[in-house]
């Protein structure tokens, strides 16, 4: 790793704490906004009670004091607090809880929508207006317009309900297989479309053809140089698309009951579990931060030639 390579993973590390502050800023002031509190949906609760309550979660202090101990507690201690609706837990463990099924679910996804996206996309652009590349394109162009929760339900209502070959329950055995397939369609034709895009545009350019008059094989060509160059927007769109998958659809998570964190993150905000809401943004926030710049690092690893600035 060279000096300059360093000064800006150092650089993209300081503009990523200043990120994750400004989201922990928006959604800490933006929620205390909100009409309502935590303990206001507790049935029988006398005013008494409700004091005691909110003082022992500190929320009876004055709404900067709060943002400052808040800020305090993440950056000098890592301490997100306790949960207030997961009593005795705190909100590490349930989001690390939940992160477990989240990535397990994550990973195959989006390890399905690289490798199968950029094989199909690399077929259409070798093939190009022929009958596969048309299919191709149908499929994917389908995959692109329909919605999670519509895929999902359809995979349900074929393969539990008719078929009744996978349970419907994501936690049961074999349960995972159909939110994996749901989650990872989507990012799969959009990877397929773009791969071949880029794939078209490196096959056409005045290298590819020098390489070809020189006598190098098609093989080479096609896959040593154009599909090496075409994989620089995909790489683009991989960082984003790892970290939103990665933590699971809320979606996709609700359809089939699966214990992610996403669902965690669903009952944080209808049960206004105010800890447990700030902690999952800024860790899903963080995510998507370090996705990218992973992202943005694997650029100097397939083109030594961009300068990372």
């Amino acid at each position: 790793m060279n000096t300059k390579t360093l000064i800006y993973i150092v650089k993209r590390l300081l503009l990523a704490i200043v990120t994750i502050l400004i989201v922990i800023t928006i959604t800490f002031f933006a929620m205390n906004a909100i009409p309502g509190g935590p303990f206001t949906s507790e049935k029988a609760v006398s005013a008494e009670v409700q004091a005691a309550m909110e003082a022992k979660y500190g929320l009876d202090k004055p709404l900067g004091e709060r943002y400052i101990t808040y800020l305090g507690d993440i950056f000098l201690h890592f301490d997100f607090g306790p949960s207030i609706k997961s009593k005795g837990r705190d909100v590490i463990d349930v989001i690390l809880d939940g992160f477990k099924t989240s990535a397990k679910l994550g990973l195959i996804a989006a390890a399905l929508a690289i490798v199968f996206g950029i094989t199909f996309g690399t077929i259409a652009a070798i093939n190009r207006n022929k009958l596969i590349d048309k299919i191709i394109m149908v499929l994917t162009t389908a995959a692109n317009a329909l919605p999670a929760f519509i895929i999902g339900s359809f995979f349900m209502l074929i393969f539990c309900v008719k078929l009744q070959w996978f349970p419907p329950n994501g936690s049961a055995q074999g349960g995972l297989v159909l939110p994996i397939l749901t989650l990872s369609l989507y990012p799969m034709a959009y990877i397929t479309r773009l791969t071949r895009s880029s794939m078209l545009d490196v096959l056409g350019q005045d290298f590819i053809r020098t390489a070809r008059a020189k006598g190098v094989s098609w093989g080479r060509t096609t896959f040593g140089h154009a599909l090496k160059n075409a994989l620089i927007p995909v790489i683009t769109y991989v960082g984003p698309m790892l970290a939103g998958i990665l933590t699971g659809s809320l979606v996709v998570e609700q359809i089939f009951a699966v214990g992610g964190l996403g669902r965690y993150f669903v009952n944080s905000i209808t049960g206004r579990d105010y800890p447990l809401i700030m902690g999952t943004t800024i860790f899903l926030a963080t995510l998507i931060v370090v996705a990218n710049l992973l992202s943005d690092i694997m650029y100097k690893v397939v083109d030594p030639r961009i300068e990372l600035k």
